[in-house]
């Protein structure tokens, strides 16, 4: 198993264990396929390839982690974890780049780009887009501060894309109540637990106006103060500053913390799906417990990552190697 690089070593001890347990609970899945030394012999540089290319990115750019986190669950939950978000519209192909979710707001294509010219320069037409894509994730919250985890392999690439299943609501919107997150989760195979240990990703990155306006101008369970700031830079009337950026976690937005929890007890929310978190529901506790304890949250964080890294994996004869991560062979 690859070396755990977090700076607890009591965490480290949790994240073997998690590791294994997850590797254990997928036996017997089209999962069970992918390996986390899956290119040991066939491409030993991958990692640090990925990683170096990853590290400048966000040495330019701190919110591009963010981005390449978020573009790892987008192409998972559509489809299962195949790189299909990847491929750009042709005269003849409508991808999912267009598709309501993802639509000037899924970000971060060129600097898989470049990870991918840098890998296939190392080892040509051997790590697919889709494995890229989980591996620049994982390195993305490790620089930032966050856990690492070791990351499953395997996966092939898609020949194509669904627009139609993108935008099917697969994909939770900001205005998801608690139960649609829930049952989105779910059947992806996630649990209420995993989604919320995720949804802690929101402790890093930016959200547009047009998503957060509604809660700014029309919610109870809000800090007023909080409220206001926001206004400042997101007019009321829909269509004004509707690209405007506000961070998803104001305390510290770029370091991958806990403070995302401590904002949803504090009414601070940014996203109505965030606040439902914490508004006397069933994930309350889930929430208080993740504030109090980092160490647990990053534990349930690489653990659901990996989960989530699993679903539906194109694997063995599947799909393809992509030469380039825009376009089918």
């Amino acid at each position: 198993m690859a070396s755990c690089y977090f700076k607890s070593s009591s965490f480290c001890s949790i994240l073997v264990v998690v590791v294994l347990g997850v590797l254990v609970g997928f036996a017997g899945r089209s999962s069970a396929q992918l390996s986390t030394n899956f290119y040991s012999k066939r491409c030993p540089k991958v990692f640090s390839t990925v990683k170096s290319v990853v590290q400048s990115a966000i040495s330019k750019e701190t919110r591009m982690g963010a981005s390449l986190l978020r573009l790892h669950f987008h192409d998972c939950f559509v489809n299962g974890c195949d790189g299909s978000i990847l491929l750009d519209d042709t005269s003849s192909f409508t991808g999912e780049k267009t598709a309501g979710p993802n639509n000037n707001s899924v970000r971060g294509f060129e600097v898989i780009d470049k990870i991918k010219s840098q890998v296939e320069k190392a080892c040509p037409g051997v790590v697919s887009c889709a494995d890229i894509v989980a591996i620049a994730a994982r390195d993305s919250v490790d620089i930032l501060g966050g856990p690492s985890w070791a990351v499953k392999l395997g996966r092939r690439d898609s020949k194509t894309a669904s627009l139609a299943a993108a935008n099917s609501g697969v994909i939770p919107p900001p205005s998801s109540t608690l139960d649609n997150l829930i049952n989105r989760y779910k059947a992806q195979g996630l649990s209420a637990r995993d989604m919320v240990a995720l949804s802690g990703a929101h402790t890093i990155g930016k959200a547009r106006c047009s998503s957060f306006r509604a809660r700014i101008y029309g919610e109870n369970n809000i800090d007023a103060s909080f409220a206001k700031t926001r206004q400042n830079s997101c007019p009321k009337t829909p269509g004004s500053g509707d690209n405007n950026l506000a961070p998803l976690d104001a305390q510290t937005p770029n370091s991958f913390d806990p403070k995302y929890f401590q904002n949803l007890i504090n009414k601070k929310g940014l996203l109505h799906s965030d606040q439902v978190l914490f508004n006397g529901g069933s994930t309350d506790s889930l929430v208080k417990t993740y504030s109090a304890s980092a160490e647990t949250f990053y534990s349930d964080f690489a653990k659901a990552m990996i989960k989530m890294g699993d679903i539906k994996p194109l694997t063995g004869s599947q799909g393809e190697i992509r030469k380039n991560c825009r376009r089918p062979n």
